[in-house]
């Protein structure tokens, strides 16, 4: 039982091999010994993998060493999103594959049974081509969903580009303190809404500095726009707002701001997808990521693979003891 019990305290209390080892008097590789068969047999089990109906697919970094040493640094992780019977996402890692492609993604899904890709019916994902084409050739019957999250991203990185840009144009230099532009950088990546009324004063009087301001104003209320699409308490209501950001923003004047409603409108379908999906996002999938990072911070890295994604299966949800 004693394996078990320290699979039950690594999960529960964010505990280390190396700590263990110390509590226990005995050695890093006897600890792991000990551990290693038991994370093994969980995760052969393939009975982990039933009842996903919502899935999530992302990248994250796990070694920063030369990949011709350690491999890949990009590691795919899939993530079940699927909801318990109150409506909450319980979200729990499934795999890590190595790389960051269609190929890493697909070649995942193919490997699963066909009544786990039947069953899964919603794939959320960042705006990321290869991801979106592993969903369309192994998950026929699943609905693609662009994350919330990083399309607002999106719009926030188009509303700063505009910015510099602009910067760039009327002072010849970067932004400095003193600035007008340089002094709401910060302001103009938050929604009106928060805007304090000395913020909103602060963009008013940058704006009004000079006509060519006007330009990063225009940016900063399209961005305005499609935030509101997602914060629109009505899916009906934000679906609307959704699609006269799909019918207006890729005519829009300002280029970056163009660039992205192209953007968008490649994406249309999974884009709007978030209004007929229960507002399905890759929420679940962040979080996940937020618990690997903890715990690779905890172990001051790894230098093998197989041991980080068995480490990452059992922080993460992905192994119960």
């Amino acid at each position: 039982r004693r394996p078990m019990v320290c699979c039950w305290i690594l999960r529960r209390e964010h505990a280390t091999i190396a700590g263990l080892a110390r509590q226990f008097g005995t050695a890093w590789r006897a600890v792991w010994g000990a551990i290693r068969p038991e994370l093994e047999r969980m995760a052969a089990d393939q009975s982990r993998f039933e009842a996903v109906d919502s899935l999530g697919v992302d990248e994250h970094i796990w070694h920063h060493v030369d990949p011709r040493k350690r491999g890949p640094k990009e590691l795919t992780g899939m993530v079940d999103l699927s909801r318990d019977a109150t409506g909450k996402v319980r979200a729990r890692l499934l795999d890590l594959v190595p790389g960051r492609s269609k190929k890493a993604y697909a070649d995942w899904l193919a490997e699963r049974s066909e009544s786990f890709r039947a069953g899964v019916r919603v794939a959320a994902l960042d705006p990321f081509a290869g991801y979106r084409g592993a969903i369309e050739d192994q998950l026929e019957d699943a609905v693609a969903v662009l994350d919330a999250f990083h399309v607002v991203k999106l719009g926030t990185q188009a509303v700063d580009e505009v910015r510099r840009r602009i910067q760039q144009q009327t002072m010849g230099r970067r932004g400095r303190k003193g600035d007008p532009l340089y002094g709401i950088q910060r302001t103009l990546r938050a929604g009106a809404e928060h805007l304090t009324d000395r913020q909103a004063n602060r963009v008013t009087n940058a704006v009004r500095a000079d006509p060519a301001h006007e330009e990063v104003y225009l940016a900063w209320q399209c961005a305005q726009d499609l935030r509101a699409a997602y914060r629109a308490a009505d899916l009906a209501e934000g679906r609307r707002l959704a699609e006269k950001v799909l019918a207006t923003f890729h005519t829009c004047p300002v280029p970056e701001i163009a660039r992205l409603g192209r953007t968008l409108r490649r994406w249309k379908d999974s884009f709007l997808a978030y209004f007929s999906t229960g507002r399905s996002s890759n929420g679940g999938t962040e979080a996940i990521n937020g618990i690997i990072e903890l715990h690779r911070r905890l172990a001051r890295g790894y230098r093998n693979r197989d041991n980080y994604r068995l480490r990452m299966l059992l922080a993460a949800g992905g192994l119960i003891p």
